[in-house]
């Protein structure tokens, strides 16, 4: 009963900022999770789901051509259960649901893991 919540999204303006968080929890109150790796992706009506970033659990990250040097991921390092995406200098063409793809684990009595997806938050650059 892992939950991935994406939040942040909104209607800006061209040239302005907005900063996206991706929250992992775990239904049950017994349960620490923690996100390793993850990824933004971003959809618009009628395309396909197209990769943004990545965040490796070494700290590694990967950026779309298109937001290279305006947008940065990111992972809160304490408890590891909230990932970010710092978008600046947005452009129209950044509108779409952005979507966060994270590897959880999952420690019970036992650990796990898996991959989970979001429900998505809009992202609106207008003027």
């Amino acid at each position: 009963q892992v939950q991935l919540v994406e939040s942040g999204g909104g209607l800006v303006q061209p040239g302005d900022s907005l900063r996206l968080s991706c929250t992992a929890s775990n239904l049950n109150p017994g349960a620490t999770v923690s996100i390793q790796n993850f990824g933004w992706y971003r959809q618009t009506p009628g395309k396909q789901r197209e990769f943004v970033a990545s965040f490796t659990s070494d700290g590694s990250t990967t950026y779309a051509d298109s937001v290279k040097d305006r947008f940065t991921i990111s992972r809160e390092n304490v408890t590891k259960k909230v990932g970010y995406l710092q978008m600046n200098n947005l452009r129209p063409e950044d509108t779409a649901v952005y979507y966060c793809n994270a590897r959880v684990r999952v420690v019970t009595s036992a650990v796990g893991a898996g991959d989970f997806w979001g429900q998505g938050t809009q992202v609106t650059v207008s003027s």
